[in-house]
């Protein structure tokens, strides 16, 4: 019901923009510029976690860009939706990039239900609705898969150090029961709103990769890192069929080797972008 009001006050009473409060109009020119006039590009936070998966960000978090998120998420805007889909679509097509086959499968990061109840949405999975429409609207075939769990209870992120953060999550989401099935054939970009140290996303390509998708093309076989001792990570090689401390064997020589896109990320985390 809050999330129908919501909605409903939205079309019948005056609105501001979401990002700097002018009147009349939902979003100003110069905060949707703010928020979609620049390409998508690779973010890298500092320091950068083990088997963070390549992140790319449509805007800097800061000034417009953060009033729009916090609106959406936290005070109910839920016609910012459209615009923040279309920028996180410009994230996932920049992640997914030109080659790969089957359609772009946009995996939401999962909040925990007591902030989706507190919050009387589930703000990140909207907006992955809306960036999938918006692909497809311009021509890319791309679904939500939102097969990801938290399955034990994490703590507030909120004043938590970075490696506090990752720790924090470290195995707190798993594929849901049938959700690797649905990652099959696909190109998976897991999205969220924001990221700030990748801890989230760490452990949501962390979730997927021990699903054992098997997907040919999905990524390259290389020594990627994985979470593991200290700052060194694990290295997976080609050869292997088990993920190292004896994680899922996958089913074919291909493996999920998921990219990421979010529609903002701290300004640092552009100021640090490492080709």
């Amino acid at each position: 019901m809050r999330g129908w009001w919501r909605e409903f006050s939205g079309l019948v009473l005056p609105t501001a923009c979401g990002g700097c409060g002018r009147p009349c109009t939902a979003l100003c020119e110069g905060c949707r510029a703010a928020l979609l006039g620049a390409p998508a590009c690779r973010v890298r936070p500092a320091p950068e976690p083990a088997g963070l998966p390549a992140v790319y960000a449509a805007a800097p978090y800061e000034d417009a860009v953060r009033a729009v998120l916090l609106g959406h998420k936290e005070r109910g805007a839920l016609g910012m939706a459209a615009a923040l889909g279309q920028a996180l679509a410009g994230a996932a097509r920049a992640a997914a990039g030109p080659c790969g086959q089957g359609p772009l499968l946009l995996v939401p990061v999962p909040s925990s239900r007591r902030a989706v109840r507190a919050r009387g949405h589930d703000a990140t999975r909207r907006i992955a609705l809306a960036a999938a429409g918006e692909l497809r609207r311009t021509g890319t075939d791309a679904r939500v898969a939102a097969v990801l769990r938290q399955r034990r209870t994490v703590a507030d992120q909120a004043g938590l150090s970075a490696p506090q953060r990752l720790a924090n999550l470290s195995g707190a989401l798993v594929v849901a029961g049938g959700g690797a099935r649905l990652l099959e054939g696909g190109r998976v970009v897991l999205v969220d709103d924001l990221m700030t140290t990748g801890a989230s996303l760490v452990d949501a390509a962390r979730a997927v990769r021990a699903a054992g998708v098997g997907e040919p093309g999905n990524g390259p076989l290389r020594g990627d890192r994985y979470p593991g001792q200290g700052n060194a990570g694990f290295t997976r090689s080609a050869a292997s069929h088990q993920w190292p401390g004896g994680g899922a064997a996958v089913r074919n020589a291909g493996v999920p080797h998921p990219v990421a896109a979010v529609v903002a990320a701290t300004p640092e985390t552009f100021a640090i972008n490492r080709n």
